[in-house]
């Protein structure tokens, strides 16, 4: 878990790096999560495996379901893994460039236990914010990695503003008369957060889309629950039952060694030659902007917030945990 925590943080996606600890923390103290999990199989054919994670958070069971996708792939050219009775899993690009960097496309689905994401023309968020990650590996170039929200913007990331003391842009969240929120702590209270394209007129519906096909593949395969239904007819005290989806690829099912690799190749190659349209800008894939923080955070560190650093230090103080770091550090 640490490890994948560490890994958001170094890629620059500070909402699920050391910024979770404090919710994390809320539901272990709210017995949302169980954290002597036995993480079991519960079905398994050659290509297919259902596992089990018992409650705990999902960054365990989410690392051995791509692990075992990724072997089951080698045997039958195709993995699927689905996660039920599962949490917060963390960045859901970690978990698909395993895949890439094992040679596999890989893609991951999760659904939330929070309600934040309103349908395209509703007033009530009855979605999460579902992200969708797919990765594939080049030969010469970095693999290709795509880690998006559903939404318009992850919750985390306006927790993140918060922390730093900014506003937020309008459109990624609403008050209770549809109007955007700049004010990210009432944001927070309320998580009215928009689908992917904000509005209708943007295409919003596409994003209600996307967050209804990751649900499908993540929970309704798998016999995860949905959010809205679980609250209505078990209680909000139940456990969430948070389902994940994991498919990783084997490009030589296909493909002769290595001739995938080499048109991904050319695929980026093409892209980043794009003619910029401003000067000093190039044109990037996905995954770029993260590998340029990764390397320049691993020379220099991780910045983390005074607030969050404070955070921290209350939640280790209420752990009896040993706290090695103080509000001038400069990193992790």
């Amino acid at each position: 878990t640490a490890d994948v925590l560490i890994e958001a943080d170094l890629r620059g996606i500070e909402s699920h790096g050391a910024a979770m600890m404090p919710w994390y923390d809320e539901l272990r103290r709210a017995g949302k999560i169980n954290f002597a999990p036995r993480v079991k199989m519960a079905r398994e054919t050659v290509a297919t495996a259902l596992i089990d994670a018992d409650g705990g958070l999902g960054h365990v069971p989410g690392v051995r379901a791509m692990r075992l996708a990724i072997d089951k792939s080698t045997m039958a050219g195709i993995g699927c893994v689905v996660v039920v009775n599962s949490n917060h899993y963390g960045a859901a690009g970690i978990y698909a460039e395993m895949a890439a960097k094992a040679g596999r496309i890989g893609m991951t689905t999760s659904t939330t236990h929070m309600l934040s994401v309103v349908p395209t023309f509703g007033a009530e968020p009855m979605l999460g914010t579902n992200p969708i990650a797919i990765a594939a590996p080049a030969r010469r170039n970095p693999p290709f990695v795509l880690d998006m929200a559903t939404s318009t913007v992850a919750v985390g990331k306006i927790n993140v503003a918060r922390l730093k003391g900014r506003s937020i842009p309008a459109g990624w969240a609403l008050d209770e008369r549809g109007q955007p929120v700049t004010d990210p702590e009432r944001a927070l209270a309320r998580k009215h957060l928009t689908p992917l394209g904000g509005t209708r007129e943007l295409g919003s519906h596409k994003g209600y889309g996307l967050g209804v096909a990751a649900h499908i593949l993540a929970a309704v395969l798998g016999g995860a629950s949905f959010t809205p239904l679980r609250q209505r007819r078990q209680g909000k005290s139940e456990p969430d039952n948070i389902g994940q989806f994991f498919l990783a690829i084997d490009p030589q099912a296909f493909r002769a060694d290595g001739a995938f690799e080499d048109d991904l190749d050319d695929v980026i190659d093409a892209l980043h030659g794009t003619r910029p349209a401003a000067a000093g800008q190039s044109v990037l894939v996905a995954g770029d902007p993260e590998q340029t923080c990764r390397a320049e955070r691993m020379r220099g560190g991780i910045e983390l917030p005074d607030r969050l650093v404070e955070e921290l230090r209350g939640l280790a103080a209420g752990c009896n945990a040993r706290f090695t770091l103080s509000a001038t550090s400069p990193a992790l």
